[in-house]
């Protein structure tokens, strides 16, 4: 039970994920954004399926092919048996025309099967990696909603340009939103991981393997920003400590007797 990854569970996980953001974040648009990699989630589970279950039209016209070309090879087989009869000059050549048209057969047969067999094959990676592509550039994307929460803001004061995008957030929801970020890349790249599951391609599973980390190192960058929001917030709040030691008020002087 827990040796595959379920996609129902990671779209389950996807549409908490999603709730949690429009709730801290109503108007933004990462909202939108998870709803789509909740919707590829959804789609993974039919696309795995698909991929996975064998194509029984291609393998019986694979095996039909075989069977033809065995009962060519058989019958040019019984045609030079049946060529014993002739005459010497006319049994040597028509040998040779036999076992040319033999040969011919042979890579016509060979080449049509091949095709066959391995047709399944490049259908099933064609979708494959048509369905990764569409991984990767939500990655991107989730990636260009992040570009611009920049950390430093926090730390000094800030020197805005006319196009300078604004910054709201305070430091706790900034903090929030990168991991909102985060946690997106991580759950799309086990979606990508599902088609590695459904399938043994070596194309498939390297592709899988690239949107990994590519997933791994934006989020590396992200816990950057979220280590510095972290670090400027101890600064702002810690306290204020004296230049010198602190000396303890000195007791009152003992009064004089007359």
């Amino acid at each position: 039970m827990y040796r595959t990854l379920h996609p129902d569970k990671i779209a389950e996980t996807l549409a908490t994920l999603e709730q949690r953001i429009r709730e801290r974040f109503p108007d933004a648009s990462l909202t939108r954004v998870a709803a789509e990699v909740t919707g590829l989630a959804r789609q993974a589970h039919t696309r795995c399926t698909a991929l996975a279950r064998p194509n029984y039209g291609l393998r019986l016209l694979s095996a039909a092919v075989m069977a033809l070309g065995i009962c060519a090879i058989a019958l040019l087989g019984y045609s030079a048996s049946t060529m014993r009869d002739l005459q010497a000059s006319t049994e040597v050549f028509g040998m040779m025309q036999g076992i040319d048209a033999g040969l011919n057969m042979l890579i016509v047969v060979g080449g049509a099967l091949f095709f066959l067999v391995t047709l399944e094959t490049r259908i099933k990676r064609r979708a494959a990696l048509r369905h990764l592509h569409e991984l990767r550039s939500i990655v991107h994307v989730v990636d260009m909603h992040q570009l611009t929460k920049d950390p430093s803001i926090l730390i000094g004061e800030a020197h805005d340009t006319p196009h300078s995008p604004k910054r709201t957030m305070t430091p706790f929801e900034l903090t929030r939103y990168l991991d909102y970020c985060s946690e997106l890349l991580s759950l799309t790249a086990k979606i990508a991981a599902l088609y590695a599951q459904s399938s043994t391609d070596p194309q498939v599973i390297d592709v899988v393997n690239d949107v990994e980390r590519l997933t791994s190192n934006l989020s590396a960058k992200i816990w950057q920003k979220i280590t510095l929001v972290e670090a400027s917030s101890r600064s702002l709040v810690a306290p204020v400590k004296p230049n010198g030691p602190l000396q303890s008020p000195s007791p009152p002087a003992p009064a004089r007797t007359p």
